[in-house]
This record gives structure tokens, sequence and C-alpha cells, in this order.
């Protein structure tokens, strides 16, 4: 992997940049500090990963980010700052991290060997696609299997997302995710790794998921299809959802039983 490091603080740079060497194998190819420097350095040559502060002179950090979200190739951004109240919006830029000054050498090592084995992961050889049996449910259905491989023609979206707790931002694959509630003006996002509160509406939050496997079973509710364990019929003809390993039920409404009944075959 090919890195830039973008800070104007000499001594947090070189910081950094031990830290990247002594804990990766991901190549620093030059450092900047000034954002309309980094601009140009970026119409010329690509990178993999910018180490990203926010405070620098000419183009801050969270400007320069949107500029280069519309890159036809994106590389990782890694934010590395001192001020904590900017994570929320990273979270939107889609950030790969939120590093927080001064650095902690465990944090940064860690932050790394997930960086490297995203990297591996979204630039592995595709693999040819075979069909996996049908996934069958507590009911008896058999049908979802068959379900998401004729969705997965649609669409593809990125298989991982941003999830942000306190300052971090954490890195989810979306397989990992169970639904997603609509709460006044934030969604709650539920997870193998526990529950996240996300600063967007679900809307929003649901655009940013494979729209082959999560389905708007309801205006305040997202699921995931792959993680429903049992159908049960509800009152006015429509169905509580029963998600592996959750207590928690996740309603149909009725403007979305026929769909889901196509959807889930019943």
């Amino acid at each position: 992997m090919r890195a830039l490091i973008v800070e104007d603080e000499i001594l947090a740079s070189e910081e950094l940049n031990y830290l990247i060497q002594e804990h990766s194998q991901i190549e620093v190819v030059d450092r900047l500090e000034d954002g309309l420097d980094v601009l140009k350095f970026l119409q010329e040559q690509e990178v993999d990963v910018i180490f990203l502060d926010i405070n620098i002179p000419s183009l801050d950090g969270m400007m320069l980010a949107h500029h280069i979200g519309k890159f036809a190739t994106k590389p990782y951004i890694v934010f590395t700052t001192a001020y904590k109240e900017h994570a929320a919006e990273a979270f939107e830029l889609e950030a790969f991290d939120y590093i927080l000054k001064p650095y902690d050498e465990k944090r940064i090592a860690a932050m790394l060997h997930k960086l490297e084995m995203a990297f591996k992961r979204d630039h592995a050889p595709v693999e040819p696609h075979v069909e996996d049996g049908p996934v069958t449910m507590m009911d008896g259905s058999a049908a979802q299997g068959d379900l998401l491989r004729e969705r997965d023609t649609n669409s593809h979206t990125d298989r991982r997302i941003n999830l942000l707790r306190n300052d971090n931002i954490i890195v989810t694959d979306t397989a990992d995710i169970y639904y997603a509630e609509a709460q006044e003006k934030v969604t709650k996002v539920y997870t193998k790794n526990g529950e996240f509160t996300m600063p967007v509406s679900i809307s929003d939050f649901h655009s940013r998921l494979p729209q082959d496997t999560f389905f708007r079973c309801h205006r305040s509710y997202v699921v995931n299809l792959s993680q429903i364990r049992e159908i049960v019929p509800w009152f006015n003809n429509t169905y509580l959802l029963r998600l592996r390993d959750l207590e928690a039920e996740v309603p149909v409404s009725r403007g979305k039983v026929k769909e889901f009944r196509q959807l889930m075959r019943i």
C-alpha cells in the first residue's frame, strides 16, 4: 500500500511516519503540510490511503476529504486530529477511521492492521460465483437462499460500512448488521458487535447498505434479510420478524407486506 501523510506539525508527522513503519508494510510516499499541495500531488500520483489532519493550511482536512470523495478512485482516508467534534462529519464522508491525538501506539497498530486487511479484501481477485444451498427458517420456509441469489444481480453496494461509536469509526461488515431503527433524528443500528447510534435518517442509512440484502420493511425499520430466522403472522395480515441471536421483533408494515411476500415467496 502507498500512503500520504498530511500534517503540518513536524513532530506529529514524524511520529505517525515512525508508527506506520513500525507496525505495517505500508509505504509512506510523501508527507505534505498544505491542503492545496495535496490536491496537486494527487493529480499526478495515486495513493491507497491518506492520513489526514483536519487543521491544515489553505484547505482544511474536511474540505480536502470532500474533494477526494469525488475522485473516480478513492483512497482510504484516516483522519488524525486533536478535535473530537468532527467525528460525525468524518462518518458522513465515509472515512476509514478517526484517530485522536496524542497518538496511542496500540490504537494506531490496530488501525493499521485493520487497514491492511481491508485493502487485501477489497483488492482480492473475484471468485467465481458458487450457489449456496437454500436457507431454512424456523417456520419451514426455504426460499431465502434463492431470494438472496436472485437479488444479488441488482445493486452491489460496498459490503463495508462505517459505524460511529463515541469518537471512533468502526468499519463493519454489513452482514453483521441485524436491523436498523429510526429514533427521532438518528438511527439505531443493531449488530453482532453491539448497538450504534448514527446521526443520519434511516433513509440515508438504508441508501448506504447493499440493496440486495437490506429491506425497508417499515417506515421506521430496515432489516437484513439474511438474518431473519422466523416470520410470525401478526394482526391485519402483517408480520413480525424474529432475527438470529436477538430477542427483538421487527414489524412489517401493511404497505410493505405485498413486496415482502414476493421477496420471501410466501
